[in-house]
């Protein structure tokens, strides 16, 4: 038999949104909003009780110390405090250890929570008003900043491949290529997908853009919902621009009965696993696949013996269809079942780092609300940190079953080499928009005639390249994956062309 003192359990979820509106409120005072109104419990005692909190990564706003300030506005003492770097991995990432130490005996009470604020510091600036001038925190306060190693690898630099847009659909296009999917059959799937993401949304309070969308609507590129990068227009991209916070409340299931908390309030952290994968993409032996993300559904559902078919909740990272797609076609999941609790990042909103703390308090709500078992995935990077978690309503027979230190995924890098003038084959690429809707520019993941993987970029100005490398170089979307084509190396940058 399991000691209830070392069985991990939630016991409260709250969250604020905007709900489309600016709130003009710093995110720490978001997050404190959000731990006011957790439901399930009465907070504040739970809360000043804590002696372990952290807090996601916030990136519309500085602080020096988030966690210490946060037990600070909490009356709270905690010996733990955790600070965590930038990564969507880190909520589930967080929940897992905060599991473990309870397990372990190492904690009693634990806070995980995350909040943004970029709707409202958007806002204010564009009304020309400094949210520092209207009593916003100034330790050091201002938008954060960040070493130039976290956009990647120097040869990532130099290829121009230092932003999300630009390298997740360098995942989405390889995998079209792989399945022999058409570019109308890959569109049409990806906005079925996000279709069924907004009616989650539509149902769920704390969403942004709370209004389902058709598929014709999400897949049609226009004025208003153009391509970013090929193949994703606007509407399959995150949404950043929001003001949204989230809190758990974590305990044992011993000190939960003791304070009364009632048994369908509770819900049990079963544990979950995780991996990170090189952190240059260019290292990786594939761009049809993730091998973390694999590691870490596998795992998670290993070391608790559950099938696929045993969950009935499943919220899958979803900044873009990429994520959700590889996960549910690794998962073998019933199409009945939609990746997402929340709502995707597009239509519920993209908090960044701390998105899956709404996901984990989505699952929670829909436990208590009749479901069985729920399996929370996030990611960081370019897909390059994975962590699951399972939740479920009752105990697990194991007890706590997680492992929130991540693995290392390794990988047969294929030898690589500067671009230089000739033929190469595509091994994948994305092309981007300029907002008059016309590819502007191409960045190219290429073999030569060797089989060495290169990586470069088209100057920018150079739409007549960005042009030959697209899907829409024909008045149909043709594939351009697994085609050979002829650059120039000039200056630094490549040049297409004709073929």
């Amino acid at each position: 038999m399991n000691d209830p003192h070392r069985i991990p359990v939630i016991i409260g979820v709250g969250e604020v949104s905007g709900c489309g509106t600016p709130l003009n409120l710093e995110p720490l005072e978001l997050i404190r909003r959000a731990a006011e109104s957790v439901s399930g419990v009465a907070a504040a005692p739970w809360i000043t009780r804590a002696d372990s909190i952290s807090v996601c990564h916030i990136a519309s706003w500085s602080y020096a110390h988030p966690a210490a300030t946060l037990a600070s506005k909490f009356g709270a003492q905690p010996t733990d405090l955790f600070d965590a770097p930038i990564g969507g991995q880190w909520p589930t990432r967080l929940l897992d250890r905060a599991a473990s130490r309870i397990a372990f005996g190492e904690s009693t009470v634990a806070v995980v929570a995350g909040g943004e604020a970029q709707a409202s510091v958007s806002a204010m600036t564009k009304s020309g008003r400094n949210p520092a001038d209207e009593g916003w925190a100034a330790d050091p306060g201002g938008p954060p900043s960040f070493d130039l190693d976290q956009l990647g690898s120097p040869a990532m630099q130099l290829a121009g491949l230092i932003t999300p847009v630009r390298i997740y659909p360098l995942f989405e296009n390889r995998l079209r290529f792989e399945i022999s999917e058409s570019p109308q059959a890959q569109m049409a799937r990806c906005s079925e997908l996000y279709a069924a993401f907004s009616r989650v949304a539509e149902s769920n309070p704390y969403s942004w853009n709370g209004k389902a969308r058709t598929a014709e609507d999400i897949g049609t590129p226009s004025q208003k919902n153009r391509v970013v990068c090929e193949p994703y227009p606007l509407s399959m991209n995150a949404m950043p621009f929001v003001d949204q916070a989230a809190c758990l409340i974590v305990t044992s299931l011993a000190e939960a009965r003791e304070h009364g908390v009632p048994e369908d309030d509770i819900v049990y952290v079963w544990g979950g696993a995780g991996a990170d994968d090189t952190t240059d993409i260019l290292d990786r032996s594939s761009f049809g696949r993730s091998r973390a993300l694999e590691s870490s559904l596998d795992r998670t559902l290993h070391a608790a013996s559950t099938g696929v078919d045993e969950i009935d909740v499943l919220d899958v990272y979803s900044c873009f269809p990429i994520v959700p797609t590889l996960a549910t076609r690794h998962l073998g999941t019933l199409e009945s079942l939609v990746p997402s609790v929340t709502g995707g990042h597009s239509s519920f909103g993209g908090p960044l780092s701390s998105h899956s703390v709404h996901s984990i308090a989505a699952s929670v709500r829909a436990i208590r609300a009749g479901k069985h078992c729920a399996l929370v995935h996030a990611n960081g990077g370019y897909m390059t940190y994975q962590h699951s978690i399972l939740l479920a309503d009752i105990e697990h027979s194991n007890g706590y079953i997680g492992s929130p230190e991540p693995v290392a995924v390794e990988h047969d890098s294929p030898a690589r080499a500067h671009a230089e003038s000739g033929d190469v084959t595509v091994e994948t690429v994305s092309v981007e928009h300029s907002r008059q809707q016309e590819p502007a520019q191409a960045f190219l993941v290429a073999r030569d005639t060797h089989g060495r993987r290169i990586a470069a970029q088209t100057a920018p100005g150079d739409t007549e390249s960005a042009r030959r490398l697209s899907l829409y170089r024909t008045s149909t979307p043709t594939e351009i994956v697994g085609t050979t084509i002829t650059i120039e190396s000039v200056e630094g940058h490549i040049r297409v062309r004709e073929h």
